[in-house]
């Protein structure tokens, strides 16, 4: 890998739960779970340069909430690569994150900017690790980082660390509506009712729109009646897409984010334009999820 000077941007997409089963406990207290997941082409971005010292600045919409210092997962996987990049050349870097989806809303936000900054920081330091390497480091910082790193349509299993690749699930069109409401995700697993629940059934072995969608009807998200119950707007945000004709509507995650399936990017940009109508102040975003073989660099 060449380590260059010019300054470069990664997406750190939305990583969108279509569907999240709650399969078990681990008695150091992590669930087992079994979850589809895709990443949109809509995300935060993370630009990174070399610099005289050492720089982490944030822009965006959602850029007030974003601690500055070590608390941000971005920053913790700044200093935990060069710590595995031990004697090998690790300079100084300015890392500035535009900050676009809400904060603690679900979709995996910063786990998906740490992943950039992991991505990103190998390419512009020219570090060998491969991805078994970087998806180690990832899981020091959260369970979420794995899949993040992949930033493909997969399968995770476990407490989010076994990743099954799917390579023919297709691009699918989605808006994204957050009805500004920050949900903590230990207090939704904690007010768990049940934790033993079913797995995910097989998926269908033709993957079109269609299919997608009546297989998701077969599935939950076994964490969105706790969140509604914690946090009711996400029920109005459910009922927004559902209003505005969604083939599918469901929470992402722990939430507040929800998503709404629809069966061409133009219907869900005119679906995303007239919830904005209604709901100025939320967070609406229409997007597509990536195929198998996209990536995140610009």
């Amino acid at each position: 890998m060449e380590t260059g000077t010019q300054a470069r941007t990664w997406l750190a997409p939305a990583k969108i739960n279509l569907a999240l089963h709650v399969i078990g406990r681990r008695p150091d207290g992590y669930h087992l779970l079994d979850s589809l997941a895709v990443f949109t082409r809509f995300g935060d971005r993370v630009e990174i340069g070399l610099a005289e010292h050492d720089e982490f600045m944030v822009s965006g919409r959602y850029a007030a909430g974003v601690p500055l210092d070590g608390d941000n997962l971005a920053v913790k996987a700044r200093d935990a690569l060069r710590r595995e990049a031990g004697a090998r050349p690790t300079p100084p870097v300015a890392i500035r994150l535009e900050k676009n989806l809400p904060i603690a809303s679900g979709v995996g936000g910063g786990s998906s900017d740490a992943a950039a900054v992991l991505n990103g920081l190998a390419r512009t330091w020219g570090l060998d690790i491969d991805e078994a390497g970087l998806a180690r480091i990832g899981l020091s910082l959260g369970a979420d980082l794995p899949m993040c790193l992949r930033a493909r349509p997969l399968i995770a299993r476990g407490i989010g660390d076994e990743l099954s690749r799917l390579k023919d699930f297709p691009a699918l069109a989605l808006v994204l509506v957050n009805p500004g409401a920050a949900v903590a995700t230990p207090d939704v697993f904690k007010a768990l009712a049940r934790r033993d629940n079913e797995p995910l059934p097989p998926l269908p072995r033709r993957l079109d729109f269609h299919a997608v969608r009546n297989w998701l009807e077969t599935t939950r998200n076994d964490l969105e009646p706790v969140a509604r119950s914690i946090q009711p707007a996400i029920g109005e945000a459910l009922k927004a897409l559902n209003k505005a004709d969604a083939a599918f509507a469901r929470m992402s995650g722990s939430g507040a984010t929800c998503f709404g399936l629809f069966e061409t990017g133009n219907v869900a940009k005119r679906a995303a334009i007239e919830i904005r109508g209604r709901h100025p102040d939320w967070f609406v975003a229409a997007t597509r999820s990536m195929e198998a073989g996209a990536h995140g660099q610009d």
